[in-house]
């Protein structure tokens, strides 16, 4: 699963963030909430967003993370999104990449009594790259947009950390998940597996 992620002040992440405040929204988001463009993002942050906007075309927009049902839902499963009432049309048609440099994972671990417990937090990123594409769905809720993170299987080398994972797009096929023609089962191959982690000091 994902539930934190960290956006540096990169020059990436900086061009992102100037396209986002062109957005009218980000003055609608700011009425009731702050819109965040760096740090430690978590469930319920206003943060950059790539999305089609009217045209089809990539823009990049401010969205809080977490669908609000009974309870907050920050990810979806990508095996099961296709299906699910709830994420069915975002599947479809409502697709957006998370812009991170690295998303955060605590290790989950089985005690000798049988109890599960809480290890390291570990950062997390593909390999010889300095940016994380997630992989999203969006909808609208009170006419502002919101965002769960999809996840997969964990990559083998990381399965010790957690048994799930963000998924996570090269840059190349940015415009091909957020188009709402694509089929995305077409781009689910393509996902990044090869991840460089450390652990963090608690």
């Amino acid at each position: 699963m994902c539930c934190r992620y960290w956006a540096d002040e990169s020059p990436e992440l900086r061009a992102i963030v100037e396209e986002m405040m062109r957005s009218p929204l980000v003055r609608k988001w700011q009425k009731t909430t702050a819109v965040l463009t760096q740090g430690e993002i978590r469930p319920t942050n206003v943060v950059p967003v790539i999305a089609p906007d009217r045209s089809g075309k990539r823009a990049v927009f401010p969205m809080k993370w977490g669908f609000s049902e009974k309870s907050l839902l920050m990810n979806a499963r990508v095996e099961t999104a296709a299906v699910k009432p709830l994420f069915r049309d975002a599947w479809r048609s409502r697709r957006c990449i998370v812009p991170a440099s690295w998303y955060f994972e605590w290790q989950h671990l089985t005690g000798t009594d049988g109890r599960k417990k809480t290890g390291e937090k570990y950062l997390i990123q593909p390999k010889d790259s300095y940016m994380t594409w997630l992989c999203g769905l969006y909808r609208i809720e009170n006419a502002l947009p919101v965002f769960v993170i999809l996840t997969r299987e964990a990559a083998d080398e990381i399965r010790f950390i957690h048994d799930r994972m963000p998924l996570i797009l090269p840059e190349t096929l940015i415009e091909a998940w957020i188009r709402p023609d694509t089929r995305p089962e077409t781009l689910l191959a393509s996902a990044l597996t090869d991840m460089n982690y450390e652990a963090l000091s608690s």
